[in-house]
């Protein structure tokens, strides 16, 4: 039994006991698990450019983990931000912005090593807190109940265990132990909360880990998997459960609400990228009859790429001159296909029904 005051220095290392692991309950959800995933990594293909997806996905996710923390930021905020070079962005949408990158940074980090390390890790943490402290040194460390102030959890303080229990983690990523890989999400994470490692932005780059750690086993070709709304949703139960296996090494419930957590939100992004084709099949079709002669794949791609769009980001992508690409803005906007709003000295269009199907 853990005492909630006390650094957990004996945490232990992985695996836990495989009996604890693969009950009748996991295996049937793991295989639901499999198949929705399985279902979105095919259907991710089929959209006219993935970016459509990865773009919407990334920010959802950046906002709503970081609403986690209490880092509350809005969609349009954001969307202004990417696209307006000149206007400042306030502190929460930048923090939302570096959690966009951090993202991103282990992604490409996985693209170019095919596989996830310390390293890795050091470079998201990195780049969400825009700072080199490393893991972490000093102790005084502990989770507190958000209401009462209350300790719950202590990490382990001593840097010596927090380097060992890294390497362990890192062992486990690497290792071929015939488990489902939803289980070892599930282990991994709860592993990598429990920790700790960093002195701040550990739940951020926890939450990061669970994309990446699917991507690099081959379930998902780019992080397309917009998980923390799903947790945001059952925050509590998360909160519980992870304690629950500290407590009292209660393996199953967290591993279920790990791997239904993976298939629901699996779920609707199937529908949203449904949702996603239709809408675009229906602009192209109206941009084919009424504006013939503007009409371009690339342009409508665009325009679902980046649904808040400057006449500068036509002229760079498409190699057309600034008359062109206004001219091109302005009939699709006279259209009603897309809306306009300025911002000191720019104006930016809007595809506002893409960012309607995207909210919901």
């Amino acid at each position: 039994m853990i005492s909630p005051d006390q650094p957990y220095n004996h945490l232990p290392l992985l695996p836990p006991p495989r009996e604890k692991l693969e009950t009748i309950p996991v295996l049937r959800q793991a295989h639901k698990t499999a198949a929705a995933l399985g279902e979105l990594k095919g259907l991710s293909n089929t959209l006219p450019n993935p970016d459509i997806l990865l773009n919407a996905v990334i920010l959802r996710e950046a906002t709503a983990s970081s609403e986690i923390e209490n880092i509350i930021t809005t969609q349009d905020r954001l969307y202004q931000a990417l696209s307006l070079k000149n206007v400042e962005a306030d502190p929460a949408t930048k923090e939302v912005l570096r959690y966009r990158e951090a993202l991103l940074t282990g992604y490409r980090f996985l693209q170019e090593r095919g596989f996830l390390s310390t390293n890795a890790i050091l470079k998201i943490q990195q780049v969400l807190e825009e700072n080199s402290a490393g893991l972490r040194r000093l102790p005084g460390t502990a989770l507190r109940n958000a209401a009462t102030g209350a300790v719950i959890y202590t990490p382990p303080d001593d840097y010596d265990t927090i380097l060992q229990l890294m390497n362990n983690l890192e062992k486990y990523w690497h290792e071929d132990d015939n488990l489902s890989p939803f289980i070892r999400l599930a282990v991994q994470h709860y592993q990598f909360e429990s920790i700790h490692p960093f002195y701040d932005g550990n739940g951020r780059t926890g939450r990061i880990l669970n994309v990446l750690f699917l991507i690099s086993n081959g379930l998902l070709d780019k992080p397309v998997l917009y998980l923390s709304q799903y947790i945001i949703d059952h925050k509590a139960d998360y909160y519980r459960l992870l304690q629950e296996v500290r407590t009292h090494d209660r393996w199953e419930e967290w591993i279920l609400y790990m791997s239904r957590t993976v298939e629901v939100t699996a779920l609707e992004t199937i529908g949203k990228i449904r949702k996603i084709n239709a809408l675009f099949d229906q602009t192209a079709e109206a941009v084919r009859l009424e504006k013939p002669k503007i009409y371009s794949k690339d342009l409508l791609e665009l325009l679902f790429v980046q649904p808040y769009c400057r006449i500068e980001l036509l002229m760079e992508s498409l190699g057309i001159s600034r008359p062109t690409a206004s001219r091109y803005l302005h009939e699709l906007s006279a259209m009603g296909l897309l809306s306009t709003k300025q911002v000191w000295k720019d104006t930016l269009f809007i595809n506002d029904a893409l960012l309607y199907l995207l909210r919901r």
